[in-house]
């Protein structure tokens, strides 16, 4: 590229995409006809069908763009398939395969690196938004639970056939089922219960010859690795049946803020110490930000301590005493509510907030039109107070937006699991997970550029302080920058620079569960699990 001319580049880029339009013009139509052909009822499928000729294919194609950063991607999905039935899947995936197209699929749209709605290469989206029907069970404690459906609209439904029944799964109510049970997903009562994959108890997906399996059909293998081996690599997972938790009538929740005046950096760091080794009944994490502080014009870091206790508020001021004193929790910060209550209180909605927020697939609040960038880390060992404060110098740092550090306690049921159960390996000997976000407003390249640096410099600064060999990722968090497949042809070698982060020694498991499944590689993405065929 650097012996082309400055003056030759813009024409042989046009030149590029007008062939491009050329050459894609003619496989668009067919793949058009060929869903046609080969759906149980043409006219239902017709309705589900979206092209760019379509005035609505752009509204259907953002609604459920959960990063602005992807906003602006090029390259665009051929067709948009939003079936309302398995024989739509059924048809995209045999049509996508004979006109040699990827094929994403989108359950709420929250993959933080866009996976699900973009590609480097010529592409279809199956957007599950019409797939999310949920029937609860509440004598069994069992429920199914279509793939298109969000947490939110999850909680809903159980809390409408019981108040002490719930499910152990994350606390943002617009994340799409389908993409966070295949990832593992963790939430506010994991400590108890484990993760939301840990309670999946059968599945039905479709794989890449165009059959419906069940747990019995498909087999323990495949089984096991579409419950934390990340979606896109096994097939498309069209509903879970999940097994349902009991949780009290009453649940205790709080919330208390602590700037660095008021020794946030000491409170983290002996949460550190005490998180993990808590009853689990009880979670508390912590979110860190910058704020403004009390002195005009200036800054300062604040620390807020939220929690879920199974329990009643006198019990849980005896158990801080007794286990986290330092925070000095008053009483009047905690509020004693049902846990369907505390779904919408931890999601952050008004207090006066009715259930139905929870039916809302559209995220509220300032920051859901920015774009972002997260990491993720294990943190085995507490980390020292001069290491926090020096992530505090770079959040003060003026050219950036809105830098922030989510640390989310493990321990409990999550130490008892065996990290080979699931694919998900981040078992005993993690304390927490350390989740730095950044986010931005500003749509420039160089404010993304800015942005990207600043945050990759932090997960450099951050090595000597969380886990090592591998350095553990999650893979619900997915971050290109840990490597890539090529599209094309991927080595054992090239996708296991990322897949040992995320799923350790379970990687070669899965490596051949998806060669049994999926020898060709049809589903497939940045960072899917290769086939052996592939290396």
């Amino acid at each position: 590229m650097t012996s082309l001319s400055s003056s030759m580049l813009p024409f042989l880029l046009c030149l590029l995409f007008s062939l491009s339009c050329v050459a894609s013009a003619r496989p668009h139509e067919d793949f058009l006809q060929c869903l046609s052909l080969h759906s149980e009822d043409s006219t239902a499928i017709s309705k589900v069908i979206y092209t760019p000729k379509n005035s609505s294919y752009s509204s259907i194609l953002h609604f459920s763009i959960r990063n602005p950063r992807f906003n602006s991607s090029e390259l665009k999905p051929f067709v948009i398939v939003t079936p309302t039935d398995a024989s739509h899947i059924q048809a995209a995936i045999h049509c996508s395969q004979k006109h040699k197209l990827e094929i994403r699929i989108r359950s709420g749209g929250h993959d933080l690196e866009g996976l699900s709605y973009t590609s480097t290469v010529p592409f279809v989206v199956v957007d599950l938004i019409n797939l999310r029907s949920i029937t609860v069970d509440a004598t069994n404690k069992t429920a199914w639970v279509q793939a298109g459906a969000t947490l939110g609209e999850l909680y809903y439904r159980i809390a409408e056939k019981s108040r002490t029944l719930a499910f152990p799964a994350g606390s943002c109510p617009t994340v799409g089922v389908g993409g966070h049970f295949s990832g593992g997903g963790y939430g506010t009562i994991s400590r108890k219960y484990g993760l939301a994959s840990d309670n999946v108890i059968d599945a039905q997906l479709i794989d890449a010859k165009g059959r419906i399996l069940d747990r019995e059909s498909m087999g323990e293998d495949l089984f096991w690795a579409i419950r934390g081996g990340g979606g896109q690599s096994f097939g498309v997972v069209i509903a879970w049946r999940i097994k349902l938790v009991e949780v009290p009538p009453k649940v205790t929740v709080f919330i208390a803020a602590r700037t660095l005046e008021q020794n946030a950096t000491k409170l983290i760091h002996r949460w550190q110490y005490v998180a993990n080794q808590l009853p689990e009944d009880i979670i508390i994490d912590v979110l860190v930000g910058r704020v403004n502080s009390s002195e005009e014009g200036k800054s300062t870091i604040q620390a807020t301590f939220f929690s879920l206790f199974l329990g009643e508020v006198d019990q849980l001021l005896l158990l801080m005493q007794e286990s986290f004193p330092e925070l000095g929790l008053a009483k009047d910060e905690c509020t004693e509510m049902s846990w369907i209550e505390s779904v919408i209180y931890i999601g952050g909605f008004p207090s006066n907030a009715s259930l139905d927020v929870l039916l809302d697939r559209t995220p509220q609040g300032p920051q859901t039109s920015l774009q972002l960038k997260a990491k993720s880390d294990y943190v085995q060992e507490p980390i020292p107070e001069i290491a926090f404060e020096g992530i505090w110098k770079r959040f003060f740092e003026k050219d950036i937006e809105v830098p922030e550090l989510f640390m989310v306690a493990y321990g409990g049921k999550m130490d008892e699991i065996s990290e080979s159960s699931t694919p998900f390996p981040h078992r005993a000997g993690n304390r927490y997970i350390l989740a730095p976000v950044l986010s931005w407003s500003e749509e420039t390249k160089e404010a993304s550029q800015r942005h990207l640096a600043w945050i990759r410099r932090l997960y450099r600064y951050m090595t000597p302080y969380v886990s090592k060999n591998p350095r553990q990722a999650y893979v619900n968090y997915r971050d290109l920058d840990l490597g890539v497949n090529n599209l094309g042809y991927t080595s054992y070698k090239q996708a296991s620079i990322w897949g040992r982060k995320y799923f350790k020694n379970n990687f070669d498991r899965l490596v051949r569960v998806k060669t049994e499944v999926d020898p060709t590689n049809f589903f497939r993405n940045e960072q899917s699990i290769p086939p052996l065929s592939s290396w």
